[in-house]
């Protein structure tokens, strides 16, 4: 989805914690008060159900009666890129979609600019443009500080808290915040009475309440605060891995050195601030290791696991301790890697507990609770998926696949039983694993990457057309599942995808161009803070976007806001066609003045610019968070080798239908106005977006016997 490019987010431990931001003891205010507000929200949903229920059962009775379908289903398959569709199918590889295509419909799919999956995926549930849900870039600026952070969600600790001595207790759960604005197309649809099932659809944090059960995705935070920090445990030094590669294990994660005692390694997971006693710093869980031979036994929270190099373990609950008996529960996994001649153990990111959530995570907020009873535990974190552990070489390919199968694996589970359970109504679910394997497997299928040869250890070289096939699996497990003629299914993905081999340095070439100064000593500094904000009229941060530093607006401002608009046409025309002289190819393909192509009330909260580079290019991974370097173009060498962060004429998504489609150009953002059509909702003025031309079911079925049909 990228959208990963939430790379970005990730980069260090450090920004991860501060994009986020969630204060000082979140994880433990919520625990002390989670189960007292859900008794007591149940008691009171307990008693007005009857009256809900009624209600509801009028309104669906009412919406069904002007509908055209029972069920409608919607399968996203996060960055599905239609060339590799079109190459696989023509090859007999996707059997299942090609005959989706030939009993329905195949059609490229209009993205959004930039072609981001938190614009994306917002722009898919909304129906809106960017300028009416607030979403422009996984990041967005503190016009007061500059410092990067999250777009789509903001975490407090509780507001209220009563002082004993060293003792705090929190008189609140966490201040959870959706910055996100629009209406979910499903809640419209639960106004007119008609349930939905929505499972891992981004930007979806904190869960907003439906007539449905839904379970968040992106932006889920870890139990540490942060978008996912791994820790990996470990004798050696700074240097290589035994397989040659570079070590970086402290990017993305921490490096936590130990030693082997007596065949004994004893250490302690990381855990989230201690909100209950002021002197108490973080909260840990000691664990140990006994070694023999290639293998160990893992001690932890009063459980034994045998540890196998290579293997993971299963989820393993966690306990932290705060004191006053409370405590506060995560999930992990460790991978042993080695155990000679250096000690490497991997540690997922602690992830909220989906049986007992530190923050809610789920619509209602038992949903959660339901799935790990039926399934057992599954990832909650947002981007569960640990790209920056592979960029580090801490994990090796297989490794980092086995997360990737794993977390759609579990949503497997999920879907089908959203399908089984919901009759009547929407379902949507959305699976990451294509992203995923695609931003970190593209040099495998693309041969001028400068990071095709530079990874080692358990190689997959056929990851990304084994994915696919993988996918075609489940499109056609899901296809039979919905073969009655009353339910539309439609496969989609939110953009396409592209190799991503050089970075290019924005503010480097904003530098250049005499729009920016570095100040003095402030070369390389992370988060702009090397920038002379007196000399600065532009400056980049994030994926796609160049801000202005306009006065009365920026803390340091000095661009006057009626030169705004001239100044970014001027470097809107100077970015467009902007050729990489190192290596002749064109960079960028469009810069777009932002105030031409957004409208609403959020239009202004935009950046300024948005860059669509050329395939093959995107932001270097410096100046997403804000720093500036000496060259403009950098060879891009991470595992991290494929990207959508273009132009969004180069990198549509794609659409497969049951039915007949009669649209020649559908778009992400037609979507929930169809599904609405479809149910026999009126479509919001609010809504961008536009009703696609759906045929019913059959040929010689008009629309009206279908209506007659389903009620």
């Amino acid at each position: 989805m990228a959208a990963l490019a939430v790379g970005v987010w990730l980069l260090t431990a450090e920004p991860a914690q501060a994009y986020v931001g969630p204060g000082a003891g979140f994880a433990v205010g919520t625990t002390i008060v989670v189960f007292f507000v859900a008794f007591i929200s149940a008691f009171f949903s307990l008693i007005f159900w009857p009256f809900r229920w009624a209600i509801r059962a009028i309104r669906g009775r009412r919406a069904f009666a002007r509908a055209r379908v029972k069920r409608f289903v919607i399968l996203g398959l996060d960055g599905l890129e239609p060339s590799l569709v079109e190459k696989y199918m023509a090859a007999g590889q996707l059997p299942n979609l090609a005959r989706l295509a030939e009993k329905g419909c195949y059609r490229k799919l209009g993205t959004t600019a930039p072609p981001l999956s938190p614009v994306a995926w917002s722009t898919f549930l909304t129906g809106c443009n960017p300028g009416k849900h607030r979403i422009f870039d996984f990041l967005t600026r503190d016009k007061r500080t500059y410092m990067p952070s999250l777009s789509s969600v903001q975490i407090r600790g509780p507001r209220r808290v009563l002082k004993l001595g060293k003792y705090r207790i929190p008189l609140g759960v966490a201040d959870v915040r959706m910055l996100r604005r629009g209406t979910p197309f499903w809640k419209t649809l639960g106004d007119h009475g008609i349930f939905s099932n929505v499972i891992r659809v981004p930007i979806t944090f904190p869960p907003e309440p439906l007539h449905g059960v839904l379970l968040s995705a992106m932006c889920v935070p870890d139990l540490r605060g942060s978008q996912g920090t791994f820790s990996h445990y470990t004798t050696r030094g700074d240097g290589t891995m035994d397989d040659g590669s570079p070590y970086g294990g402290t990017i993305g994660g921490e490096r936590i050195g130990v030693k082997v005692a007596d065949g004994v390694v004893r250490s302690e997971l990381i855990g989230p601030e201690n909100g209950v006693r002021s002197d108490a710093g973080v909260m840990t869980c000691p664990f140990e290791v006994s070694l023999k031979g290639d293998g160990g036994r893992l001690k932890v929270s009063g459980e034994s696991y045998d540890l196998k190099v290579g293997t993971y373990t299963p989820w393993i609950k966690v306990t932290f301790r705060a004191g006053m008996g409370i405590k506060v529960s995560g999930i992990c996994q460790f991978l042993l890697i080695g155990t000679k001649p250096e000690f490497d153990l991997y540690v997922t990111p602690i992830q909220i507990d989906p049986d007992k959530p530190a923050l809610p995570i789920s619509h209602p907020q038992i949903f959660s609770t339901y799935l790990s009873k039926k399934q057992g535990p599954y990832a909650t974190l947002g981007l569960a998926e640990d790209t920056w552990g592979l960029n580090a070489h801490v994990l090796d390919d297989e490794a980092f696949l086995h997360q990737c199968n794993e977390a759609d694996a579990e949503r497997e589970v999920m879907f089908f039983d959203a399908l089984e359970k919901v009759r009547r109504g929407m379902v949507a679910c959305v699976f990451d694993g294509p992203d995923r394997i695609q931003h970190m497997f593209w040099r495998y299928i693309d041969e001028q990457h400068p990071a095709k040869d530079r990874y080692r250890g358990r190689l997959c070289p056929d990851a990304i057309e084994a994915m696919y096939r993988r996918m075609d699996e489940l499109v056609g497990r899901t296809m039979a599942a919905c073969d009655d003629e009353s339910t539309v299914l439609m496969v989609i993905s939110d953009h396409g995808f592209s190799p991503f081999r050089r970075g290019i340095d924005l503010n480097a070439w904003l530098e250049k161009e005499g729009y920016l100064t570095v100040s003095e000593g402030g070369r390389g500094e992370k988060y702009l803070r090397g920038i002379d904000w007196s000399k600065t009229r532009a400056f980049c941060l994030g994926l796609a976007g160049i801000w202005l530093n306009v006065k009365g607006r920026e803390a340091n401002g000095i661009v006057e806001p009626t030169e705004a608009n001239a100044l970014r046409d001027e470097i809107c025309d100077k970015l467009t066609g902007l050729v990489d002289d190192d290596k002749g190819d064109p960079a960028i393909s469009r810069a777009f003045n932002t105030r031409r192509i957004y409208a609403g009330p959020y239009a202004e909260d935009a950046p300024d610019i948005v860059v669509g580079y050329h395939r093959g290019y995107r932001v270097s991974w410096e100046a997403a968070i804000g720093q500036v370097t000496n060259s403009v173009f950098h060879d891009n060498t991470r595992a991290w080798s494929g990207d959508h962060c273009i132009d969004p004429k180069l990198v549509p998504g794609v659409m497969f239908c049951n039915r007949k489609i009669e649209s020649e150009s559908p778009r992400l953002m037609d979507i929930g106005a169809t599904v609405l059509e479809m149910f026999g909702v009126d479509v919001p003025k609010r809504m961008d977006g536009k009703p696609m031309q759906v045929a019913d079911a059959a040929s010689n079925h008009t629309e009206r016997d279908t209506r007659q049909k389903v009620a």
